[in-house]
């Protein structure tokens, strides 16, 4: 659960270092609706970078920026929809796009979700604690953000094996960063040298955003309602034809958009993807991968499998192909020649690798429903290329320069994606899936068995965290008075 107890003297302390370093915390209501901003907030962001170091930028955590590098405002819900004539569905794949955050990725948000309801209570002391994010990347990258706006010292872990541009990225903001062995889907050696640093005797804090309930509430109240809203302007008949939400597991928080979704929108189906090189929810499999942007072999304790539908594994080797003909001109071309959009094309870099996973699930998703032209998907896309330049340029040097033949079989793989390695789930599937918790989280992480208990058979226990985003939003607004920052 999500413990919002005050402890009075770190509150103090973390409102003085607010006022010191002039920052206002926006409410998730706020993130929500931008345009409830104050027009002091807006009319400053003006003249800001959408990732420069600015307190200010705290308010364009939000799926409503106007995607411009600097100086923009507020819009709709930022996404891209794919045509049939590149998914070879008929059905409408549309992914919101993440690119458009502070940091190029929304796990800024998530990082936010985690760090806010800690500081507004005055349970992080930003003066006296480092904060720890353990990360597979993005995550930390948006922590270490964060907290350089707080000024406070911060550590990022993360697998060694991560694209050097996250490593670039951290050496700049970051306090320290620390890799451990590994790549994607070795998140138990994070989770191991968070255990080291608590017993270091140091004062640090650590946000897990894999056991986070921050994580879980930021995402079900501003990423679920971001995506009701813009189904809603997508079709006129959502209460049909809005058919599933797609997303892969990561920390499982994106997966609680699922629940906001559920409840408006009750037939929906909410399918969580992985890779096949690691099937854990498809088979309890094990494994190393290439689509950065989750975490594996084992299942988050924020993610609430009684709410999810279908299991997709995707073949690594499919996005890190597509990455190439998304890409490289030749690939471009080759798109527009097959009668993609050019407009589309050429933004196609806005896909990440783990959300050009997230499409492809999304494709065997209404391939496996046999779903028309009428119906929705919706994923994410949660971050650009711009963090994988080099994932390129290493492609490149192990295969050779990309050219039209090249394409040509990139968009035979992407046509003959087919419904294979994916699984309906049923009563006792998910509940498969979420006993795998207990060998995570209560045996190495020290959760409580009747905490797993209650995930499972409590129904009110995952209500109880949706509703405490009023509460967090009557922390923040409390916080910013005390600061005084607003009135002036």
């Amino acid at each position: 659960m999500l413990d919002l107890t005050i402890n009075q003297q770190g509150l103090e302390s973390a409102v003085a270092c607010a006022r010191e370093k002039n920052i206002v915390i926006p409410t998730l209501e706020q993130m929500c609706h931008p345009e409830r901003i104050p027009a002091s907030i807006k009319e400053k962001l003006g003249s800001l970078g959408l990732w420069d170091l600015d307190p200010l930028n705290l308010f364009r955590i939000t799926w409503k920026n106007e995607p411009a590098a600097s100086g923009g405002e507020y819009g709709g819900v930022n996404h891209i929809e794919l045509p049939s004539s590149l998914t070879g569905v008929p059905a409408r794949i549309v992914l919101l796009v993440g690119k458009w955050f502070p940091t190029g990725a929304h796990k800024v948000g998530a990082a936010f979700g985690c760090l806010a309801p800690r500081l507004v209570t005055g349970q992080f002391d930003p003066r006296k604690q480092k904060a720890v994010w353990p990360s597979t990347g993005n995550y930390c990258r948006g922590g270490a953000y964060d907290s350089n706006l707080l000024g406070c010292e911060s550590i990022a872990i993360l697998p060694e094996g991560m694209s050097q541009e996250r490593f670039d990225w951290l050496s700049k903001v970051a306090g320290e960063t620390i890799k451990t062995p590994g790549s994607e889907s070795n998140v138990k050696e994070i989770f191991d040298k968070c255990w080291e640093l608590r017993n270091s005797g140091d004062d640090i804090m650590i946000f897990n955003q894999f056991d986070d309930m921050g994580n879980y509430l930021w995402h079900y109240t501003v990423t679920g309602r971001a995506m009701a809203e813009l189904v809603e302007s997508l079709t006129d008949d959502a209460d049909k034809r809005f058919r599933g939400v797609v997303l892969s597991t990561g920390s499982g928080g994106t997966l609680a958009s699922g629940d906001y979704l559920k409840q408006q929108f009750p037939h929906l189906k909410v399918a969580a993807c992985e890779a096949l090189q690691c099937p854990t929810l498809l088979n309890n499999g094990f494994g190393a991968h290439r689509i950065e942007g989750i975490g594996d072999k084992h299942v988050p304790w924020v993610h609430n499998v009684r709410n999810t539908d279908m299991a997709i594994a995707v073949d690594d080797e499919v996005p890190m192909d597509l990455i190439r003909l998304f890409n490289e001109p030749a690939g471009i071309e080759a798109l527009k020649a097959q009668g993609v959009p050019a407009e589309i094309a050429e933004n196609l870099n806005l896909l990440g690798i783990s959300s050009v996973a997230n499409m492809i699930s999304a494709v065997k998703f209404a391939k496996y429903y046999e779903l028309g032209e009428d119906d929705v998907v919706l994923t994410v896309a949660t971050d650009s290329m711009e963090m994988y330049q080099s994932r390129l340029a290493e492609l490149t040097a192990e295969r050779g320069e990309y050219d039209a033949d090249d394409a040509a079989y990139s968009r035979g793989v992407l046509a003959s994606t087919t419904i294979d390695n994916m699984l309906e789930l049923g009563y006792y599937d998910k509940k498969r899936i979420h006993n795998l918790k207990y060998y995570t989280w209560i045996e190495q992480q020290g959760m409580a068995f009747e905490d797993i208990q209650a995930q499972w058979y409590d129904e009110h226990y995952w209500e109880n965290i949706q509703k405490l985003a009023p509460e967090v939003d009557k922390l923040i607004n409390e916080f910013n008075a005390r600061t005084g920052l607003l009135e002036g």
